[in-house]
């Protein structure tokens, strides 16, 4: 839903008409380009620090802790969830009162937003605690069944500074429920995209081309072939995707290196796109669908990098496995004793 850019002009959802049943007044040129800059910046925060987080978060050491990995599959999938899911919450909005539905889902998105911003502010915040804080740990465990049938639903483990972290997110929290003030909507939208770069993983880049192409039949249908992605975006009062530049960070430092030449490509390619796709909003004056835009970019032009550098054969062979992959698993506990093997071999001669 976020891929529906609306024209800001004129201050409200349509020209010269209420948006929500609140007039708004026109707009200026000052608060154009604050709008204009306000969704660049929410853009390219989230890709930035998130790429950077998912390679901290790929090298880490438990598996429970490692980020889920969408395979092809997942990736031919999700613009089929997607649009029952757009559907559905348009037919929502035809049928009940909008005021309702936007109380549900804000609810919703404040118990949500509460943890998602205290994930992103967690590792900044651990640096203001004094030395001597007294930082205790705890563990919530939710288990089902009894003996050797139990397992594990929740196995959660924090500390006091998470505690710290969770109120000063609930205080915002509390913020965006009663005012919906565009700064609480904000870090809230950029809590959930920068936890979404840096928890979800594509697989390989193949499958990162088979999720961009779908979305971007999914974006240009339903934003020109139908009035259900605007309707849903003037309506939705929520804080509202990027996984694939992650992905080429990754792989940059796959290739030992030392340089981050596809990661930085990419980057200037999402900014060329989403660039493009506000100048021609601006231009004709109507919601654009910004994969639209944004595939052939990020695609392109780290594709048109490979070939010159020749290296599109590495790139495409690039393979992330998941850590929660019981194949992956056994793979790696047989690298760890075949290496241990060698050790004591090497140690006996």
């Amino acid at each position: 839903m976020d891929s529906a850019l609306s024209d800001p002009h004129n201050g409200s959802a349509e020209a010269g008409g209420p948006a929500n049943g609140k007039t708004r007044p026109p707009s200026t040129p000052e608060g154009i380009a604050l709008a204009y800059g306000s969704l660049l910046l929410m853009a390219l925060l989230p890709i930035f620090f998130g790429a950077l987080r998912s390679v901290r978060c790929a090298r880490g050491k438990n598996a429970s802790d490692m980020p889920e990995t969408i395979t092809s599959r997942d990736a031919a999938r999700f613009p089929i969830v997607a649009s029952c899911a757009l559907l559905g919450l348009y037919l929502f909005f035809k049928i009940f009162s909008q005021e309702y539905i936007n109380l549900l889902l804000s609810m919703y998105f404040f118990v949500l937003g509460i943890l998602a911003l205290s994930h992103t502010i967690s590792p900044f915040m651990n640096k203001f605690f004094p030395v001597n804080f007294p930082n205790r740990q705890y563990q919530l465990l939710f288990t089902q069944g009894s003996g050797e049938n139990k397992e594990e639903i929740i196995n959660y483990e924090f500390d006091t500074k998470d505690l710290v972290c969770l109120g000063l997110s609930s205080i915002v929290g509390v913020w965006y429920l009663l005012r919906k003030h565009w700064i609480a909507n904000n870090l809230f939208g950029l809590a959930f995209s920068l936890n979404g770069v840096e928890l979800l993983h594509l697989n390989n880049v193949s499958t990162g081309c088979i999720l961009l192409g779908g979305l971007f039949i999914y974006d240009v249908f339903w934003v020109f072939g139908t009035n259900v992605m605007v309707t849903v975006a003037k309506s939705f009062e929520a804080p509202i995707k990027r996984i694939f530049i992650a992905l080429l960070l990754r792989f940059d430092i796959s290739l030992k290196k030392n340089t981050h030449t596809y990661f930085y490509t990419s980057f200037a390619a999402y900014i060329f796109g989403l660039g493009l796709t506000i100048f021609i909003m601006h231009i004709f004056k109507h919601a654009q669908p910004a994969l639209l835009y944004l595939v052939p970019a990020c695609i392109g032009f780290p594709i048109l990098v490979a070939l010159a550098k020749g290296e599109v054969t590495e790139m495409f062979s690039y393979e992330e496995s998941s850590p929660k992959d019981p194949a992956a698993v056994t793979e790696s506990k047989e690298g760890t004793e075949a290496s241990a093997s060698k050790g004591l071999e090497k140690k006996e001669k």
